[in-house]
């Protein structure tokens, strides 16, 4: 039940000094900020409050200004904070687009390579020349077993570094779902203030009393569920951005030790090929002149000739 004044009209106007009023005035406006700041900001509660401040009347006399002020610092390390999270959101998901393209490519090249060493093989070349056929079937064994390593490291990242990028960036719409509900109940709250500001200003008659104490109820529940909403985000917050790294930490250790694993294998797959396929003592400047000789005889055959 609303209460209503029992008798409408005018009160009488009492005396009272002006120390008296700037004092209550100036007590007022530090017992506000103070739980203001305690259950709008749990992370300052500790923070010295300048009681220089409040000597000056304007700013004693002015209790709306004042939790404006304070509503307007609490924003900004909220938004901070949030910030912070829309950041970490933005490159979770640039990562794991980069990982999914990375492994994606090492997939193709050894696929790409067992294309080449398979059409190799087809080729008449082969079955006309057997030391030339050694050599391929060679290359072919060994294009095959790096593509079985790099098919396990693709898995193996996945597994421990996409999955988890994944299950990560799953947590993000939750998250921005509480933020648009606390940003709600804010508007619902900066308009009830603001109502309950208007009556406050207005002259004390029974109506305007009567709607002052409607507006105060009416704002109680909401200034209460911006504070818990708010609270509970600049608690939770700070905590899941600090957690990253050791939510991360596991899955790149893996990512190392898959790349580690893959490329000591490859040492050895591309170590066998060289010693089946390579001629002891020949450089490579000696190589590239065995093929501009090959080439120059070919050119010198009348059917490449130029006219």
């Amino acid at each position: 039940m609303s209460w209503i004044p029992f008798k409408i009209g005018q009160p009488k106007k009492q005396l009272v000094p002006k120390t008296a009023v700037a004092r209550t005035n100036r007590s007022a406006a530090l017992g506000v900020l103070a739980a203001f700041l305690g259950r709008l900001h749990p992370t300052r509660s500790h923070i010295r409050i300048d009681y220089t401040l409040f000597l000056l009347p304007a700013l004693a006399d002015s209790r709306p200004l004042l939790l404006r002020l304070l509503v307007r610092e609490v924003e900004r390390d909220f938004e901070r904070e949030y910030g912070k999270l829309q950041q970490l959101e933005d490159q979770t998901k640039k990562l794991q687009k980069d990982m999914k393209k990375s492994t994606d490519a090492d997939l193709a090249m050894s696929k790409s390579a067992v294309k080449i060493s398979s059409d190799l093989l087809s080729n008449p070349l082969c079955e006309q020349e057997p030391g030339f056929l050694e050599m391929v079937t060679a290359f072919d064994t060994a294009m095959k077993r790096m593509d079985s390593f790099n098919q396990e490291k693709v898995n193996q990242i996945q597994k421990t570094v996409i999955e988890p990028l994944k299950k990560f960036s799953s947590v993000f719409p939750s998250l921005n779902v509480a933020v648009k509900r606390r940003e709600q109940t804010l508007q619902d709250y900066r308009r009830l203030q603001a109502r309950l500001e208007k009556y406050e200003d207005k002259e004390r008659t029974g109506p305007v009393l009567a709607k002052l104490h409607q507006a105060r109820e009416e704002l109680r529940p909401v200034k209460e569920d911006f504070e818990a909403k708010n609270k509970q985000l600049l608690e939770e917050m700070p905590k899941f951005y600090s957690s990253r790294i050791d939510y991360f930490k596991p899955s790149f250790e893996s990512l190392v030790r898959a790349q580690v694993v893959y490329y000591t294998e490859m040492h050895k797959i591309f170590g066998d090929l060289t010693a089946q396929i390579d001629r002891p003592g020949l450089s490579d400047e000696q190589r590239e002149g065995e093929n501009d000789a090959k080439l120059s005889e070919l050119r010198a055959l009348s059917i490449v000739a130029d006219d």
